[in-house]
């Protein structure tokens, strides 16, 4: 069985967009996405940097663009099992949502925009930032976040937690490491997926009050538990709760290797899933997607790997 994944922020580089834009339909798609979000992502996505495409309030909605773009050529050129489940990290989970038909496209990138202002919003408040924390072992690296007051925003798996809170209580981990862990300060606005974010929970549960979630046609693997959640309604309370719940990745991970799965595509942006899953998941299939000639080993992908397991 194949899994898709959609990736979150931090996968984006300048001018990802560009080589998608060669397929058939892809600038009216992008004009509509762009609509919808309130910002030119054609722009954005090919002749923006790095450092303008980092800011929160764009990068989300341009990530879960150039990912249901790239799905949707996918769907034409294979046939997509209905048991094939999907899992996105983070802002990924719009994608997956998407994906599995709980909500339109155009809704998943309209909320993938009111997500990205809303919690840049939320960063304006208090200065906090984020750190992954790499190697150690996890209960060591979750007891010295609890001693800085610092939360556990992503267990990625594979050896990975990132630690989220005030900065000075980051400086102050960074000089106080777990043994054998290293700490590397990340790039971001701000304490995602905490209680720094509540404010931004509140604007999307505003936002999402006037949606009507259809039940998912796909397994949907939530980023909460890593379970299948079968009711549209309940992924889309979890799609609003998620930006001050830790995405547990790892707990993702676990679900996919309960399903049975035997490959991984991940969709663009890629590769940082699928990095994760071959350290985590060993033995597993990794497709990453980070252009449209990626797509042509896909054929011969499904028809060998879409049937269920023995």
């Amino acid at each position: 069985m194949i899994a898709l994944l959609a990736p979150g922020q931090g996968s984006q580089s300048p001018g990802m967009l560009g080589p998608w834009l060669e397929l058939d339909g892809a600038r009216e798609r992008i004009a509509a996405w762009s609509e919808a979000a309130g910002l030119d992502l054609l722009r954005l996505g090919t002749t923006a940097d790095a450092e303008e495409i980092k800011d929160t309030t764009v990068t989300q909605p341009l990530v879960v663009a150039l990912s249901l773009l790239a799905f949707e050529e996918l769907g034409r050129r294979v046939e997509l099992p209905a048991a094939s489940p999907v899992v996105g990290h983070s802002v990924g989970e719009l994608t997956a949502a998407a994906i599995a038909g709980v909500l339109s496209t155009d809704d998943a990138v309209a909320f993938a925009a009111v997500r990205g202002r809303a919690m840049a919003e939320a960063c304006t408040a208090e200065a906090t930032g984020m750190s992954a924390v790499l190697g150690g072992e996890p209960d060591e690296v979750l007891a010295a976040l609890a001693r800085h007051g610092l939360e556990a925003a992503n267990r990625n798996g594979a050896g990975q937690i990132v630690a989220a809170g005030p900065r000075d209580a980051l400086a102050a981990l960074a000089e106080d490491r777990p043994d054998r862990a290293r700490v590397v300060p990340l790039p971001v606005a701000g304490a995602f997926h905490t209680r720094f974010m509540a404010p931004a929970e509140r604007a999307l549960a505003e936002h999402a009050a006037a949606l009507t979630p259809k039940d998912p046609s796909r397994p949907f693997l939530s980023n909460a538990d890593g379970e299948v959640v079968s009711d549209g309604a309940e992924v889309l309370r979890r799609l609003v709760a998620q930006v001050t719940k830790p995405v547990r990745w790892d707990s993702c991970m676990a679900g996919l290797h309960g399903l049975s799965i035997t490959a991984i595509v991940e969709l663009p942006p890629a590769g940082t899933l699928s990095s994760l899953v071959k350290r985590e998941l060993k033995g597993t299939i990794t497709v990453p997607l980070r252009e449209p000639a990626d797509l042509d080993q896909l054929a011969g992908l499904f028809s060998d790997h879409s049937g269920s397991p023995a």
